[in-house]
């Protein structure tokens, strides 16, 4: 968390009171509860409704459980928290390259409007999708799109093409437990009751609100000269990097050991004092084959040998060679015991 978020955070504790309240506390709360939420939606160019939410799982739980769309679709290599949210959500099938078919995309919508879920950086290969090209899919349908933004910095490039973006704050340098639905128009869901609105019940927190929106006023780091120098030396040392054709996001990096299972691989790693996943750190717990990784063609097997390798707000160049170093040792170490 950033030091601005950890001021504000204890800021919020001493200035903590229930905001639905009608007191003078609850009163200066939801004040300060309303300066942060229009913080959030200034730093994405927001001009619509900004539900505040525990997080983007929440958030896409919103978008996808209480839609108002007669349908819903989400491409193939979703985020595990949608898949779970869209249900019955129709299947948008991407390339070897984790890129969304758009032809397949068309042909889908031809069967009439919808809402469709698209990460906009895989949480797992960091490949970006082609916002525009799929918004004009979209809503030249009469549909609408819902953008998991949760790995990419505040832009107010959703603001133009987004009827939907879930966010995180843990992503941005804020606290775990915190993120927003931005939503274009309130029609677009069924309300719930409760809080914001009456779209979604619960207490806000008020603490972790305004520790989000001082995490994004602070510049976020450019990630991509490292992430370039760790591609090109873990392809020097005979590692595979996924997906290395598509644009990426310059902070998250997939890479395969083949013949190294990804569990052992994660063990030595951590041995080292590096901490590395299998796949999206919100499944990886259960070490399951990645379906983003199926989706894209890759088998099972190929799959297990994939770890995910993300940069934090401070990692330096000297951390990154030290991983370098680190991997090109565990490469050996498992070659040898092959």
């Amino acid at each position: 968390m950033t030091g601005a978020a950890r001021a504000a955070m204890a800021k919020g504790f001493d200035l903590w009171a229930n905001p639905s309240s009608p007191h003078r506390e609850g009163r200066r709360a939801r004040a300060a509860l309303e300066e942060a939420r229009r913080a959030i939606a200034a730093a994405h160019g927001w001009l619509g409704e900004t539900i505040l939410t525990s997080g983007a799982s929440e958030s896409l739980g919103i978008a996808l459980g209480r839609t108002t769309a007669p349908r819903r679709l989400m491409t193939a290599v979703e985020h595990d928290a949608a898949l779970r949210a869209g249900g019955d959500a129709g299947v948008v099938p991407v390339g070897s390259d984790g890129l969304v078919d758009l032809a397949a995309l068309d042909a889908l919508l031809a069967a009439g409007p919808a809402l469709v879920c698209v990460q906009w950086a895989n949480s797992e290969t960091g490949v970006r999708q082609p916002l525009k090209a799929i918004a004009d899919c979209v809503h030249a349908a009469g549909g609408w799109l819902l953008v998991d933004a949760a790995q990419m910095p505040a832009s107010t490039e959703l603001a133009e093409i987004a009827d939907m973006v879930a966010l995180s704050a843990h992503k941005r340098g804020g606290p775990p437990g915190v993120g927003a639905l931005l939503v274009r128009d309130l029609a677009l869901l069924h309300p719930s009751g409760g809080q914001e609105r009456g779209y979604r019940p619960g207490t806000e927190n008020l603490p972790g609100v305004l520790a989000y929106a001082a995490a994004l006023a602070e510049p976020e780091p450019d990630h991509g000269a490292l992430r370039a120098k760790l591609d090109d030396a873990i392809r020097r040392s005979g590692g595979e990097v996924v997906a290395e054709g598509a644009p990426r996001h310059a902070a998250i990096g997939s890479y395969r050991l083949r013949g190294s299972a990804a569990a052992a691989q994660l063990i030595l790693l951590d041995s080292a004092g590096f901490a590395v996943s299998a796949g999206s750190a919100c499944s990886s717990g259960s070490m399951k084959p990645s379906h983003v990784l199926a989706a894209m063609g890759w088998s099972a097997e190929a799959g297990r040998e994939v770890i995910r390798v993300s940069f934090g707000r401070p990692t330096t160049e000297a951390e990154v060679d030290a991983f370098i170093a680190a991997w090109r040792g565990m490469a050996k170490q498992m070659r040898r015991g092959a």
